[in-house]
């Protein structure tokens, strides 16, 4: 996969892993768009890697993102790489998560990949030329944990989504991955702080919860490692990319438990033969 001359859009580009994998998809010869809504950020970004372009976009607003794929063709004419990268966490326990938090949680994590993904598909196919889509998930969307279910909804969407995209773009020559990673040393544990609904007591700093959170974040992973490891596993065809061994054993319990409730199911004669 040669990435010289070809061009790169990625949300949530002003920071983080969107940031990491914008700076290393550039040193690989590729022309770059880092989209966000964090003005200052883009800004910085800007200032920090210099052959980049930037535009401000909100990927819960789909009028946003034609926009920004608008201002990237006008920029750089084709478009072969999209990185649905943009997201927010957000922590709550069941029966007292605001609705309109949950709204602004799925508009960015679920709708902003959807938006990416419908906006920017047409324009791959008419190129003719290929292309790929890293759709940024979680190990949230394979593993639910407690007072998470919003964000945990929303990744294993994304996970989903993405399986379903892998098959319907083969034929197009357009490739997907989903990467998932665990602790990544991010802003991420910050992003609350934009909900609709204000502050509340699960996501206060002194929180347990929340601080297990963020002291996970603080100590994650450096963001360059996973977009170096996110190229490769592009290059390599891998669909899943992961980040932390230590997290196998969780995944494998759960299929474990999947498998283990299934045979119920194979062994109900009800079901015989279905």
């Amino acid at each position: 996969m040669e990435f010289s001359g070809k061009t790169a859009f990625v949300t949530g580009g002003a920071s983080g892993i969107g940031l990491e994998i914008g700076r290393h998809l550039m040193e690989l010869g590729a022309n770059i768009m880092l989209a966000d809504r964090d003005v200052e950020g883009l800004a910085a970004a800007k200032a920090d890697l210099g052959r980049v372009e930037t535009i401000v976009c909100d990927v819960a607003d789909a009028t946003s993102v034609q926009a920004a794929a608008d201002a990237t063709i006008r920029q750089f004419g084709k478009v072969h790489i999209v990185v649905n990268n943009a997201g927010v966490s957000l922590a709550g326990a069941a029966g007292q998560m605001p609705l309109k938090d949950w709204r602004w949680i799925v508009d960015i994590n679920l709708m902003g990949v959807v938006h990416g993904v419908e906006i920017f598909t047409p324009i791959m196919q008419a190129q003719g030329e290929g292309g790929y889509f890293i759709n940024t998930a979680s190990m949230s969307g394979h593993l639910a944990t407690p007072q998470l279910g919003a964000y945990t909804a929303t990744k294993f969407a994304v996970v989903g989504l993405s399986e379903s995209l892998r098959q319907d773009l083969v034929d197009h020559n357009i490739g997907v991955s989903v990467l998932c990673p665990g602790w990544v040393k991010t802003d991420i544990n910050k992003t609350h702080i934009g909900r609709p609904s204000g502050k509340m007591g699960t996501q206060d700093d002194d929180n347990p919860g929340m601080k297990m959170i963020s002291d996970a974040v603080e100590q994650g992973l450096p963001p360059r490692h996973v977009a170096e490891w996110t190229i490769e596993c592009m290059k390599a065809g891998r669909f899943y990319i992961f980040t932390h061994p230590s997290m196998r054993r969780w995944v494998q319990k759960r299929a474990a438990l999947v498998d283990a409730d299934y045979t119920a199911c194979l062994d109900d004669p009800r079901f015989a033969d279905r």
